[in-house]
């Protein structure tokens, strides 16, 4: 997916990178898989505050994504490629021989017109979801389940793709995004290719204002607050932060503080992200 610069006539488009959407063959989505999606504005099911600088923001409805991928030995036409506000990659309308209609997300290489399957035989083009076990070592692959049957929850944002590496045994040797290299269980799907608009991470916005409307807030630096606010703050002009290593506003390591605490999955992992 290629990027265009604008030419500047307002100061907001002075940095701005745009990504352009020639990819996009349908600006309405399907009404039957359209659902309202509530704002929460950084809050938990009890009302309380949980992440900051979250708020506001263009209205959203909700597509129902089929991670699952559960439509086996049913062959599905890509019906039309479509932006989806709730995440980085695009999504394809797929129509099911059936008369069934879902959405996929879209690997590159996905066009209208192609075929998709699902199942233990089908071939290994671009968008077709296997078990781990029947897709063959060095292939990129996308939507990876890690528990049977769950649907995809690893490797799903713009560009991102994982390698499968080895076999051995009941488990597949994968190489994350991250650089992780983990054991997933050989019998969960993953989807073969990898994602759409790679160049997402290149986009610029430009303006604050393009911020407000994917709902985030502004965030005031601690260096400029009380001590009282923020473990930063204080000081006469510009101070260091005066402590070893950079805190939240809790007084909690940040930029690099590990938080894993999955101990039950750690020997599925051969290599971590983290260089040592």
């Amino acid at each position: 997916m290629a990027l265009r610069e604008r030419k500047p006539i307002t100061p907001g488009q002075r940095g701005m990178i745009l990504q352009l959407s020639d990819d996009i063959t349908r600006s309405k989505p399907k009404k039957s898989l359209l659902k309202p999606l509530k704002k929460r504005a950084g809050r938990n099911s009890s009302g309380r505050l949980t992440v900051r600088h979250r708020g506001g923001g263009h209205k959203r409805r909700f597509r129902e994504i089929d991670f699952k991928r559960d439509k086996y030995g049913v062959p599905g036409i890509v019906f039309s490629i479509e932006y989806d506000p709730n995440r980085s990659s695009r999504i394809a309308l797929i129509k099911y021989m059936d008369g069934d209609w879902r959405y996929i997300i879209a690997p590159n290489g996905l066009g209208v017109g192609d075929q998709v399957s699902a199942g233990k035989d089908v071939g290994l083009s671009v968008g077709n979801s296997l078990p781990l076990n029947s897709i063959p070592t060095g292939t990129l692959v996308h939507n990876v389940e890690m528990s049977v049957g769950k649907g995809g929850q690893i490797v799903r944002s713009a560009g991102n793709s994982a390698q499968v590496l080895a076999k051995e045994e009941r488990y597949t040797l994968l190489r994350l995004p991250s650089g992780e290299v983990r054991y997933i269980l050989s019998d969960c799907s993953a989807t073969i290719g990898e994602l759409s608009l790679g160049d997402h991470k290149n986009v610029k916005l430009g303006k604050a204002g393009k911020s407000r409307h994917l709902g985030r807030r502004p965030s005031v630096r601690g260096s400029v607050m009380s001590p009282r606010d923020h473990p930063h703050g204080g000081g006469e002009g510009r101070s260091p932060i005066g402590m070893p290593g950079p805190k939240t506003p809790w007084g909690k390591p940040a930029l690099g503080y590990r938080t894993r605490k999955n101990k039950s999955t750690d020997k599925f992992i051969v290599r971590r992200r983290h260089q040592k």
